[in-house]
């Protein structure tokens, strides 16, 4: 059985809450990676921001990078994974969510991330067909 664990990236990042979106998209760039857990004073996940809702949400709608912080830009409680759920679950949550990331979780700690970059590594065409219809495919 496929898990989480051999799928995802390991080492993934978090930021606080309080962090600026500068700091934020600093980190992003310094570590090569398109989004960043957002966690609060308690190191629990609160949010995911993402490369795009710094462009989207901060930039386009004239907010200041220096002062937003990356909890004003989380929506919603982040979905994630247990490290030994099989891909067919990680799957089953990205497609009915419509995310394009999945934090993986392990003993309540963030130990790595799953992009659709590391499910085109580790997918069959059929899972992987399935997988972009669903993100993309339907409005």
């Amino acid at each position: 059985m496929t898990t989480a664990r051999d799928i995802m990236k390991p080492g993934a990042q978090w930021i606080t809450r309080d962090d600026t979106v500068i700091t934020a998209a600093a980190a992003m760039a310094e570590l090569g990676v398109g989004s960043l857990v957002v966690a609060d004073d308690d190191e629990r996940m609160c949010g995911i921001i993402t490369d795009r809702d710094i462009v989207v949400k901060c930039i386009a709608r004239g907010l200041v990078p220096e002062t937003t912080t990356a909890a004003e830009l989380c929506e919603s409680t982040p979905r994630w994974v247990s490290a030994d759920a099989d891909v067919e679950d990680v799957l089953d949550q990205m497609e009915n969510h419509r995310v394009k990331r999945m934090p993986v979780i392990e003993n309540k700690r963030l130990v790595g991330m799953i992009s659709e970059a590391d499910l085109a590594r580790h997918l069959d065409d059929n899972q992987l067909g399935e997988f972009v219809t669903a993100i993309y495919g339907r409005p």
